[in-house]
């Protein structure tokens, strides 16, 4: 077998290092999580894709079975369904799904602050990505990315690039809290409004307000050539919105198969699937026609009769805690991911008031929804530059 070290010339200063001479794994278990006597559980929904900050938990008491115990400071990864990208640094003391590794940093090799963002990048992801077993859930077993091979820079270059890194860390996470209390102030607004209505006599079924039926998007294979329709994943639902500025992917398919499922002004997309909980079910409103994007397998588009509910009102309305409850309650988990069906999000009903009413709410939450999109689509273009800038300081080749 042909070391890393031999296929590339790397620059000075560089080595190759087996991921276990990188990283320690952490495999203290517990088997009644009852007794772990800390505050926290971590399961793979609380994680977020491509952020290092955990930012929900639950309680040890709300499961059972065999969990890992984690120390501040230590990094989650987690090792099923890594396409999801989910690694997080740990601020507390806590436990964590078996279904992710516990690592912590070998300092003589990497800097422990270093080793996370490392994570994070396409070269490190994709290398995870093709070591993973499983059709279903494909999942990585520590035995085998222990004996991956990995180039990094010495500590010194680790530590000049690790401030640029963290200068874009804190600037992400500010975004993000930022959108995450508009978004609490957004909601608040939407459900005082709810509260005011006759819920009795206004209350409609979501069949009885479209158009046309619902429809579930296509996902034929993707390739990175650029060449074909372009098409986004579910993560492509952001705060009641339906945003493209993030990780496009192509798909060679032939105009009558996907010229059904091409993305338009007004369509509002509703996540069928997620390993989330409370993501599942939340639904994202287009604000453009597109003339070659089509939308996932795992989103199922409603196009509203604008003459009865207006699609900004029916989406604020459906993120809405109380109306998201009652759907997300119909829930089913299978294999981890949780999933919504048709005929669920067919009978779930809306309140259905004026259209003046609608249109007086939409007016005063215009200005809350621009500065949501605004921010949200700056978290997406400081993802993206941070993965180049990861992807070309890695790459170790002369």
């Amino acid at each position: 077998m042909v070391s890393l070290a031999e296929k590339q010339q790397l620059k000075t200063g560089w080595k190759v290092w087996r991921f276990d001479q990188i990283a320690i794994n952490v495999n203290d278990r517990i088997d009644d999580p009852s007794k772990a006597e800390v505050d926290y559980y971590v399961g793979l929904e609380h994680l977020d894709s491509d952020s290092l900050k955990i930012r929900r938990w639950g309680s040890p008491s709300d499961v059972e079975a065999t969990k890992l115990i984690f120390r501040k400071g230590d990094i989650i990864f987690g090792r099923r369904r890594v396409y999801q990208r989910k690694v997080a640094v740990a601020e507390f003391d806590g436990i964590c799904s078996a279904h992710a590794l516990v690592l912590r940093a070998r300092p003589e090799v990497t800097l422990p602050e270093f080793l996370p963002f490392f994570m994070q990048s396409d070269l490190f992801m994709e290398r995870a990505k093709s070591i993973s077993v499983g059709s279903l859930s494909p999942t990585i077993n520590w035995k085998t990315l222990a004996k991956e091979e990995f180039s990094l820079p010495p500590l010194e270059e680790q530590k000049r690039f690790l401030e640029l890194l963290l200068c874009l860390e804190r600037t992400f996470n500010h975004y993000v809290e930022a959108s995450d209390r508009i978004e609490k102030l957004l909601l608040s607004r939407t459900e005082g409004f709810l509260s005011d209505l006759d819920s009795d006599s206004l209350s409609c079924p979501v069949e009885s307000l479209l158009s046309e039926s619902p429809r579930n998007g296509v996902s034929p294979k993707t390739n990175d050539s650029s060449q074909g329709y372009r098409t986004v994943s579910i993560s492509s639902i952001i705060a009641g919105q339906f945003i493209t500025d993030g990780n496009i992917k192509y798909a060679e398919i032939s105009h009558e198969k996907v010229e059904q499922f091409l993305v338009k002004e007004k369509d509002v997309f509703v996540i069928r699937g997620n390993g989330n909980r409370q993501l599942t079910a939340k639904c994202g409103i287009s604000t453009e026609t597109y003339q070659n994007l089509f939308y996932p397998d795992l989103l199922i588009r409603l196009r509203f009769n604008e003459t009865k509910i207006i699609s900004k009102f029916a989406v604020l309305q459906w993120n809405a805690p109380s109306a998201h409850r009652r759907l997300i309650s119909r829930a089913k988990s299978t294999n981890g991911i949780w999933k919504i069906n048709g005929q669920d999000i067919r009978k779930h009903k809306l309140l259905v008031p004026s259209i003046k009413d609608q249109k007086n709410l939409l007016a005063e939450t215009e200005s809350i929804l621009g500065t949501l999109k605004s921010l949200r689509i700056r978290i997406g273009q400081l993802k993206r530059f941070k993965s180049t800038i990861l992807n070309i300081h890695l790459a170790g080749a002369e």
